[in-house]
C-alpha cells in the first residue's frame, strides 16, 4: 500500500476518532428529576410511644434541605419554645430535631412540616410530611375535617391556622387571645380544606385564624377570625365550616398630628359616630373651628383659623363607649390647607356614575349662578346641586347623554370655603361615549330561599365596586353602560337592612353577613346585550 493511501487512512480514523470523542462529550441532558426525597429511617421511629427524648433525626434518601421551614413547620401542640432545626442554609441526608421544650405527658405531638422539605437540586418538596410520637402510651387517632372560606372575598387565603381549644374548667372566650391551642394545622398555598389528625376524645372549640404575627393567638387588630359556635364533641365525622373575617377594631384613638398650620387630624380606630373633640385651652374669641369626618378614612379633622400659640390640649370623648382621652398637640410650621377643587370624573366619563366636585377645606356655600355646565353646542344644561354632610362634596345632578361633550365653568365666589377663601376661574371638559362603546348587564337571581333585602354588586377582577343595586323585593338587576371588561358578581344578604355589607363578632358569637359569587367572571362586549342567571346555593 502506497504511502500516500496510509496517510489518507490515517487521517481517516484521526478525523473519525475526534468526531466521536466529541459526541461522547456532547451534554444530551436527561430527564428532569421530579421525584420527592424518601423518608429512610427516623430515629426513634415515627409513631413512638412513651417518648422521652430532645433529638430526633429524619434519613433520606437523598440530600436535603430546609425551605421556608418557620413558615411551613406546624406543631400540635405548639410548644412554647421553637426547636432547632438543621440544616439551615446548607444540606444533608437527615434532618434533626432538637426539642427545648419540656413535654407534656400523655400527649401525641404532631410535626408537620408542610413543604418545607425539599431535595437540594429540583427542590422537590416532600409534601405534607409529618412525624408523630407520644409521650404516653398510645398514639391519639381520632381526626377532624373542614373547609376554610373568606366572608367577603372569593378566594380565601392562604396559611389559614387551624385551631382546636380543649374545653374544659379553664377555658373562656378570651382563651383564644391568651395561649395557644391544644391541637393545631394550616392550610397551604390555594388549598381550603383543612384536617387535624391524632386528637384525643373531648369536647373542643374550633377557630381559624389568619396569623399575621404568627403567634398561634388571635390579635384582633391584625389577624382575621373565624369560628364554630357549637361544640365540638370528638370523635366526629362531621365537616366543619370556618368562615374567616376581618372584625371591625376595638375603639381607640390615635395620637393626633398638626397636618397644616390650619388643620389638626385625629385617626381613630373602631366606630367613631360617638366621638366628641373639646379644647381644654383656651382659644380665643376671634378664632374660628370647625370639626368634620375625612372621607373614606377613619379620622377627624380639626380645622382652625391660625393664630400665636405653643399648644392645644384637646379631650376626646366617646360618648356611646364612656370612653375619655386627652392630647397635647404641639404648634409646629406647616403649610397652610388652601382651597383646591377637583372633580370625581374627568375625561371619558361613566354615564352612571355621579359627577361631583371635590375640596380638600369645608366648603359653606356655592353660588350656581356662578357655575355654568354646558354641552358641545354651548348649549347650557339645567342642573341641581347639592352639598353633602361632610361639607367638601358638590354633587351635580343632571341628564347625561351619550356621545356628548360637557363643559363646566366655574367663575370666581363659585364655592366658598370655612377660611372665606373662594376658587379662581376655572374650566372642566368631559365626555361620554356612544352607547355602541358599552355594554349592558342583565342579572337573574335564582333561589328558593332569597332573604330580602340584597345588594347585586358588580365588581372588576381586582374586587373594586363598579356598579350595585339594592332591592327588597324579587326583581331583574340591569347594569346599562358598562366599560367592556370581566365583572364579577356577587350577592350580599342585608340581614340588618342598613344597605351595606357587616362583618361578624366572635365574642359577641356574631358570624358576617353572607355573600353569594357569581362562580365565574362575566366577560362584557362593547355593543353586548348580556343575561346571566345568577343560581343563589345555600
Amino acid at each position: 500500500m502506497s504511502r500516500k493511501i496510509l496517510g489518507f487512512i490515517f487521517v481517516f480514523i484521526i478525523v473519525l476518532v475526534s468526531y466521536q470523542c466529541a459526541q461522547r462529550g456532547t451534554p444530551t441532558g436527561g430527564p428532569k428529576d421530579i421525584t420527592p426525597p424518601e423518608l429512610t429511617r427516623a430515629e426513634p421511629p415515627n409513631l413512638t410511644t412513651n417518648f422521652t427524648g430532645q433529638k430526633i433525626r429524619l434519613y433520606f434518601d437523598e440530600l436535603v434541605k430546609l425551605k421556608d421551614i418557620q413558615k411551613q413547620l406546624i406543631i400540635s401542640p405548639p410548644l412554647n419554645n421553637a426547636p432547632v432545626l438543621s440544616p439551615i442554609g446548607n444540606v444533608n441526608k437527615y434532618v434533626e430535631i432538637t426539642i427545648k421544650d419540656t413535654l407534656e405527658p400523655n400527649t401525641t405531638y404532631t410535626f408537620n412540616f408542610g413543604q418545607g422539605i425539599v431535595d437540594n437540586n429540583e427542590e422537590n418538596p416532600k409534601s405534607f410530611f409529618t412525624y408523630v410520637f407520644s409521650t404516653g402510651d398510645y398514639i391519639d387517632s381520632l381526626s377532624l375535617t373542614g373547609v376554610v372560606k373568606d366572608a367577603f372575598n372569593k378566594k380565601a387565603d392562604d396559611f389559614v391556622s387551624v385551631m382546636l381549644y380543649k374545653i374544659d374548667s379553664s377555658y373562656t372566650d378570651s382563651t383564644v387571645y391568651k395561649r395557644p391551642p391544644n391541637y393545631i394545622t394550616n392550610t397551604l398555598d390555594s388549598a381550603v380544606i383543612f384536617k387535624l389528625n391524632n386528637l384525643k376524645e373531648g369536647k373542643y372549640a374550633l377557630f381559624g385564624i389568619k396569623d399575621a404575627s404568627g403567634n398561634n393567638l388571635f390579635d384582633q387588630k391584625t389577624d382575621k377570625i373565624g369560628f364554630v359556635r357549637d361544640t365540638i364533641n370528638l370523635p366526629t365525622d362531621s365537616i366543619y365550616l370556618l368562615n374567616l373575617f376581618k372584625e371591625i377594631q376595638d375603639y381607640g384613638v390615635a395620637v393626633p398630628s398638626m397636618e397644616a398650620s390650619n388643620r389638626i387630624s385625629f385617626g381613630y380606630y373602631g366606630e367613631g359616630d360617638d366621638i366628641q373633640i373639646e379644647t381644654i385651652t383656651k382659644i380665643p374669641d376671634t378664632v374660628k373651628t370647625k370639626i368634620t369626618k375625612e372621607r373614606e378614612k377613619d379620622t377627624l379633622n380639626f380645622w382652625f383659623t391660625p393664630y400665636e400659640m405653643d399648644s392645644i390640649i384637646f379631650v376626646i370623648t366617646n360618648e356611646s363607649l364612656k370612653v375619655k382621652d386627652t392630647f397635647k398637640v404641639k404648634n409646629r410650621k406647616v403649610e397652610f390647607d388652601s382651597l383646591k377643587i377637583s372633580m370625581s370624573q374627568n375625561g371619558n366619563i361613566e354615564m352612571d356614575k355621579p359627577i361631583n366636585l371635590l375640596s380638600n377645606t369645608p366648603i359653606i356655600r356655592f353660588d350656581s349662578t356662578k357655575i355654568k355646565l354646558m354641552d358641545k353646542d354651548s348649549v347650557e344644561i339645567a342642573y341641581s346641586l347639592k352639598l353633602d354632610t361632610l361639607q367638601n362634596l358638590l354633587n351635580f345632578d343632571f341628564k347625561v347623554h351619550p356621545d356628548q361633550s360637557y363643559r363646566m365653568e366655574l367663575v370666581p365666589g363659585a364655592v366658598t370655603d370655612f377660611f372665606e377663601t373662594s376658587n379662581d376661574s376655572v374650566d372642566y371638559s368631559f365626555r361620554t361615549k356612544s352607547i355602541a362603546d358599552y355594554g349592558n348587564l342583565t342579572l337573574s337571581l335564582n333561589g328558593n330561599t332569597i332573604v330580602y333585602p340584597i345588594i347585586v354588586q358588580l365588581t372588576n377582577e381586582k374586587g373594586d365596586l363598579q356598579r350595585e343595586i339594592y332591592a327588597s323585593r324579587p326583581q331583574e338587576y340591569v347594569f346599562n353602560n358598562l366599560n367592556p371588561g370581566k365583572y364579577q358578581a356577587r350577592v350580599i344578604f342585608d340581614m340588618n337592612g342598613n344597605g351595606k355589607w357587616d362583618t361578624g363578632s366572635f365574642l359577641e358569637h356574631r358570624q358576617p353577613e353572607k355573600i353569594s359569587y357569581y362562580p365565574t367572571l362575566i366577560e362584557l362586549r362593547a355593543n353586548w346585550e348580556k343575561i346571566e342567571t345568577f343560581n343563589l346555593i345555600e
